[in-house]
């Protein structure tokens, strides 16, 4: 018997805005509307609308939410202010990733976490074994939806829609309750894009009727709907990870270069701490790069990375960028070879095309 493909609140709108459909992780998501290039390029010069409700929202709550949340996560909690977010990894004991998130909070003793979609199962289940104090979690991910407004115009288009000003909600903040055209909803600057805007987290009802009112609201400066092919190649752009790519079990975050959300020296020790500090301190074998084509050919997801004939690696994410048309990618490979100018070669089709290390990200926004 074939599981059917899991559905956001959004599905049926997809089809006005002209919604191409893929199986991604088991949800039956628009991979674009009007083409990836598109918008691509809506969300780097005005702004896209994505559906993101497939994420996973997780709440804890308690007295010793804290404690506990200290204890899952490699990142120092205890940082967060109410009204702030925090990207954080959630590791197993051997500094592999169980999974990458963001964390919310809402009050002094409560948090939302925002899970990727494939892993809400798995990171619920991890969370209930590790569970101790007096902390209640619940997987509230059926009640909501999620939509991302991503863009130089995000502030802009959505400001038209509500009398909270904006321009309060800094970079990595976000505010609860806030009345976006009539619906209740927490806003939080934040994406996945390198570019500034908006999460909006809401009932899915209220999430559906945003969905088109944005739209509308942003149709004269040119706002689009968006889909998971232009998330993923502006998130490439700015060298944002994605788990299962640039992060997994096999993966630690000191490798994938997401070390400023790891905190080695906190008193709480977290899960896999132990065996992350002992990797720093042996040295790091495996780092990401990013990579350039010199020869023709895209670097694609997999593809096995040599220098002198020697395999060193493999390609996490490759694409050709919509915007420089450059043949890029990110790479895990041998730390000995990591630094930026070495030339290497990727195996294409059972041919070496030569490519060489360039920095990282990719592309990074005027402030």
């Amino acid at each position: 018997m074939i599981n059917e493909l899991k559905r956001t609140p959004l599905f049926d709108e997809y089809a006005k805005y002209g919604g191409k459909t893929i199986d991604f992780g088991g949800w039956d998501l628009p991979v674009q509307f009007s083409s990836i290039k598109e918008e691509h390029d809506a969300v780097r010069n005005r702004a896209g609308l994505f559906d993101v409700s497939h994420m996973g929202e997780i709440f804890v709550e308690g007295p010793d939410a804290l404690p506990y949340l200290q204890k899952l996560l490699s990142n120092d909690i205890s940082k967060i202010a109410i009204g702030g977010a925090q990207y954080s990894a959630l590791c197993y004991e051997n500094g592999g990733v169980v999974d990458d998130l963001l964390t919310y909070r809402l009050e002094e003793n409560r948090y939302l976490l925002c899970v990727n979609a494939s892993n809400t199962d798995k990171d619920f289940a991890w969370m209930n074994e590790h569970l101790e104090g007096d902390v209640t979690i619940t997987n509230a991910s059926d009640e909501f939806a999620q939509i991302a407004l991503q863009g130089p115009l995000s502030e802009e288009v959505l400001q038209t829609l509500t009398d909270t000003d904006l321009t309060t909600i800094k970079y990595f903040k976000f505010q609860d309750n806030v009345n976006v055209a009539g619906h209740s909803v927490i806003v939080s600057r934040s994406g996945y894009t390198g570019e500034d805007g908006f999460e909006i987290y809401g009932a899915p009802a209220a999430i559906v009727d945003l969905w088109n009112k944005i739209l509308d609201a942003g149709k004269e400066q040119g706002v689009i709907a968006a889909g998971l092919g232009a998330r993923d190649t502006l998130r490439f752009e700015a060298c944002l990870p994605l788990y299962g790519q640039e992060l997994s079990q096999d993966i630690t975050p000191l490798e994938a270069g997401i070390g400023f959300a790891v905190k080695l020296q906190k008193e709480t020790k977290f899960i896999g701490q132990e065996a992350l500090i002992a990797q720093k301190e042996a040295g790091l074998t495996r780092k990401s790069v990013g990579i350039e084509m010199i020869d023709k050919g895209i670097p694609r997801h997999g593809y096995k990375v040599f220098k002198d004939g020697q395999e060193i690696g493999e390609v996490t994410t490759g694409t050709q960028s919509p915007m420089t048309k450059r043949n890029i990618g990110m790479a895990l490979i041998d730390a000995t070879f990591a630094e930026v100018g070495i030339e290497l070669e990727i195996e294409i089709r059972n041919k070496f095309a030569k490519a060489v290390i360039v920095e990282k990200p990719f592309y990074k926004r005027i402030k």
